[in-house]
C-alpha cells in the first residue's frame, strides 16, 4: 500500500456559454462506475500537473488545451479502491469541435455540457455522502463567476 497519496489532474472544460463538460464513466470502471465525472486522471511517473492535465484532455476527448484559466481547487479523497488521492483541478478552454468529443473507448459512454442549474445530475449513482464531484463543479462555477465568465 503506497504511503503517499496518488496525484491526479482534472480539467473543467468550459464552453462559450459558461457550461462545463462532463462525461459518464462506463459501468465496467472499477472506481465510480456509471458516474458523471470531469476529464482527468493520474499523473504518470515524472509528469508535472499541467502536462498531465493536457495529456488527459487529449486522451479523453481528442481536444487540446488552449488556455488554463485558473485552478479550481485541490481535493483529497479515498476512492472505492481504498487508495488516497490528491486531485488538482483547473478551469480550461480547449481547441476542437466541442459538439464532437472523441470519448475514450471503454472508459466513457456519453457526455453532456452542464449548466450551473444542473449540478444535481452529478449525484447520480454516487454514494449519498460522497458529493465530491458536485462540490468540484460548484467550485468551478464559483471560479467562473469570480473571473467574469
Amino acid at each position: 500500500m503506497p504511503t503517499e497519496p496518488l496525484r491526479c489532474a482534472g480539467a473543467l472544460i468550459v464552453d462559450d456559454d459558461g457550461r462545463i463538460f462532463i462525461q459518464r464513466r462506463s459501468p465496467e470502471r472499477r472506481i465510480f462506475p456509471n458516474c458523471w465525472d470531469i476529464v482527468g486522471g493520474h499523473l504518470e511517473p515524472g509528469e508535472g500537473i499541467e502536462d498531465a492535465l493536457r495529456r488527459e484532455v487529449t486522451e479523453e476527448t481528442g481536444w487540446s488545451v488552449s488556455h488554463v484559466l485558473g485552478q479550481v481547487g485541490e481535493y483529497r479523497y479515498t476512492a472505492d479502491d481504498g487508495l488516497e488521492r490528491v486531485e488538482s483541478d483547473f478551469l480550461v478552454r480547449v481547441d476542437g469541435d466541442l459538439s464532437r468529443p472523441r470519448l475514450e473507448q471503454g472508459k466513457h459512454t456519453e457526455f453532456r455540457w452542464l449548466g450551473e442549474e444542473d449540478v444535481a445530475v452529478l449525484d447520480e449513482h454516487r454514494d449519498v455522502n460522497d458529493g465530491l464531484i458536485r462540490r468540484i463543479a460548484e467550485d468551478a462555477f464559483a471560479a467562473l463567476r469570480s473571473i467574469g465568465l
